[in-house]
């Protein structure tokens, strides 16, 4: 069985800014070698984040790259939406609710999420690979 990293927007940035920490992990999942995924709520606030850091052109080229690369982009439905929910209210002012789509994917696919935050770290522990910026 492959192993599943779940990637936050902190980390997608990263890799964009060629953050030699956390292309190898981008490597794997772009090989074969593991399977990525990504909650589209989190792809909305990477695009946000770049946007208003590099510009929506620079912002527009890094979404279609992910879109296209073999990153499964998991959409906001079902039970990810309760389950995020759940945790958004059992964790309310710690995370955000991107934070808690990140932790509901990262469980429901059974994953280790690939993160900046380290309050994911404390909330998911060795389900989590943080990356300190």
């Amino acid at each position: 069985m492959k192993r599943k990293y779940v990637i936050d927007a902190g980390v997608l940035a990263l890799y964009f800014a060629g953050d030699r920490r956390v292309k190898k992990y981008f490597d794997e999942i772009f090989q074969g070698l593991t399977e990525g995924y990504l909650c589209e709520v989190n792809l909305a606030e990477f695009y946000y984040k770049t946007a208003e850091k590099l510009g929506v052109n620079v912002a527009d080229i890094r979404y279609e790259a992910i879109r296209n690369s073999s990153i499964s982009q998991v959409p906001v439905e079902g039970e990810l939406t309760r389950e995020a929910a759940k945790i958004k209210l059992k964790y309310r002012g710690k995370v955000s609710l991107a934070d808690a789509f990140l932790i509901a994917l990262t469980y429901y696919v059974k994953g280790i999420a690939l993160t900046t935050d380290s309050r994911i770290k404390e909330i998911l522990g060795n389900k989590c690979i943080l990356f300190e910026v």
